[in-house]
């Protein structure tokens, strides 16, 4: 399970990511964030912290450094 998410998260990186301007206010970016906090914590408790993570990518968060 966790290989098929870390998956579609690397598809998006691949195929979706170079398509839009790069607009992450944080680094790793969400993308990233998402990939580790799934290798590291799990299928339920990583995408839990990647939606979090992305609810906070707004123009005003002031993002910066966000390790897992």
């Amino acid at each position: 399970m966790k290989k098929f998410f870390i998956a579609l998260i690397r598809i998006y990186q691949l195929f979706i990511s170079p398509l839009k301007t790069p607009s992450c206010r944080f680094y790793p970016t969400c993308s990233h964030y998402a990939m580790q906090a799934v290798e590291k914590h799990g299928v339920v408790k990583g995408l839990w912290l990647a939606m979090i993570r992305i609810s906070k990518c707004h123009p005003f968060h002031p993002g910066g450094y966000d390790p897992v």
